[in-house]
């Protein structure tokens, strides 16, 4: 079942199918009790009309074997008394329930003579009107009054040996010569079964039909809608599997979710084809970088063993210098590809940029007290990287400033060499870049100070851009939200 059902098109069709049957039985509950309901009522109010018929005879005495209401075929009538006696019933009525009696056929009890009952004498009918005078008011009715409303139950009635369901209306009525008296009326409720059931069959065979369509159309919708999708699953199985980040999944022609998702995709692809890309290149030129001192101190140890007088100790330690800062630059770079968060500390960026120029000659720093948050080791090596650049390039002098400029920390470090040309500014920072007055291996570095600085600014919610100095070199601008400030200290 859980296989069956595992699929996003099967569970929409279930889900719709499911939703439209819950819906259907409803309505279709609704629309039978509305239906029987209307129809039983209408049964009643023409049994009520033929109970009031026989009533309003009654109120005008006339004599029971003349009511005509007994005559109809189709509706069963009882009349009873005060104390439940049947006094008449329709002539071909053979059984009845659900009325005030079961009997069907009248008691002996009265004949009429000359239009009057054989007990209807002076004193009978005095008699009748002490009783109806003691009477409470609230039931009370004047003679030949018919009580307004009916009261209505359900039974059978056989009559003439058809045996059906019937409505039955109960109207009172005070007669001059005979008292309070009941007429049970009622109405056939084949009309009301034979509807409902023609209904109820119509639901039964259109329903079933109905929820096949609605399942059969939710299944191509969402299989249509969906279609686009397996198309993306399959392209991104295939990139995964022949590892060409340079393909792309197919995207709908659309402005659905579906067409956000293939271009999302693609997006996210094109990065990570970046990301590859710029992995790769790093590692090349890592490898690169590190073959030039590893072959040249290898050759140093090699020319030592054979020849120990010609040994170069100062070139062997300088290259394993240089071997050494490369692979901590390496490191540090490794751990700010991999989201390395800087430490929250507080930082006084004046006291930071006294401290590394205090080893530096034509160093000048112009410093008021601003103090970010942040790692003080990253934003050490980011000023010493710096000043690294601009003691290679500057003629004379070196002028390092700290400032508060609105929420944030600005810390310049100018120059007054060549300084850099507009087209190389952004250049600059990528890894492994040197211009071509600085690509050799005594005067350049590795092309990767400036590369760690922006990363590091940009970990620390800032920025690091280069310009021009006001005495012509170059200008490298670092810019950090101030510690407390709204932005965070760390981008990720």
């Amino acid at each position: 079942m859980s296989r069956l059902f595992g699929s996003v098109r099967s569970r929409a069709t279930l889900g719709a199918t499911l939703v439209v049957a819950v819906a259907l039985v409803a309505a279709g509950t609704a629309l039978l009790l509305s239906l029987r309901a209307n129809l039983t009522g209408e049964a009643g109010t023409r049994a009520e009309r033929s109970a009031q018929a026989v009533a309003s005879e009654l109120a005008a005495r006339t004599p029971l074997g003349k009511l005509s209401g007994l005559d109809a075929e189709d509706t069963p009538v009882q009349i009873v008394d005060e104390d439940g006696v049947l006094l008449a019933a329709s002539e071909d009525l053979e059984r009845i329930s659900g009325t005030g009696t079961s009997e069907v056929t009248p008691a002996p009890t009265r004949s009429e003579e000359d239009g009057r009952d054989d007990r209807d004498g002076p004193d009978h009918r005095d008699d009748d009107r002490d009783d109806r005078d003691d009477r409470d008011d609230d039931e009370s009715l004047e003679p030949g009054e018919i009580a307004q409303g009916a009261s209505y139950t359900n039974g059978t009635a056989t009559v003439d040996g058809d045996t059906e369901d019937y409505r039955f209306a109960a109207v009172e009525v005070e007669t001059p010569d005979r008292g309070r008296l009941t007429v049970h009326a009622g109405a056939p409720l084949a009309a009301e079964h034979s509807a409902v059931g023609t209904a109820l069959t119509a639901m039964l065979i259109g329903f079933p039909l109905l929820l096949g369509v609605v399942a059969g159309v939710t299944w191509l919708v969402t299989g249509r809608a969906l279609r686009p999708v397996e198309g993306i699953r399959r392209e991104m199985a295939a990139i995964t599997a022949s590892e060409d980040l340079r393909r792309r999944v197919p995207e709908p022609a659309t402005h659905d979710e579906v067409a956000r998702l293939a271009r999302t995709t693609n997006a996210t692809l094109a990065a990570l084809e970046t990301s590859v890309e710029r992995q790769r290149r790093f590692v090349a030129d890592a490898s690169h970088e590190l073959r030039s001192p590893i072959a040249s101190l290898r050759t140093q140890l090699e020319v030592a063993a054979a020849h120990p007088e010609l040994l170069d100790l100062d070139g062997a330690v300088e290259d394993t210098v240089r071997l050494q800062n490369l692979a901590a630059d390496l490191l540090l770079l490794a751990r700010l590809d991999a989201g390395e968060r800087p430490a929250g500390t507080r930082v006084d960026l004046a006291a930071l940029a006294r401290e590394e120029a205090a080893e530096r000659r034509r160093v000048t720093v112009e410093a008021e007290p601003v103090e970010v948050s942040g790692s003080r080791g990253q934003l050490g090596r980011v000023l010493a990287n710096l000043l690294d650049n601009a003691e290679r390039h500057a003629r004379e002098r070196i002028t390092v400033t700290v400032r508060r400029e609105g929420g944030e920390a600005v810390v310049g470090v100018a120059d007054d060499g060549e300084g850099v040309a507009e087209a190389d500014r952004e250049r600059i920072f990528e890894r492994f870049v040197r211009l071509d007055a600085a690509r050799s291996r005594d005067d350049g570095g590795a092309g990767l100070g400036l590369a760690i600085a922006r990363d590091v600014a940009v970990r620390h919610g800032g920025t690091l851009t280069a310009g021009a100095a006001p005495a012509g070199g170059a200008l490298f601008e670092l810019r950090l939200p101030l510690a407390g400030s709204d932005r965070g200290t760390a981008r990720p």
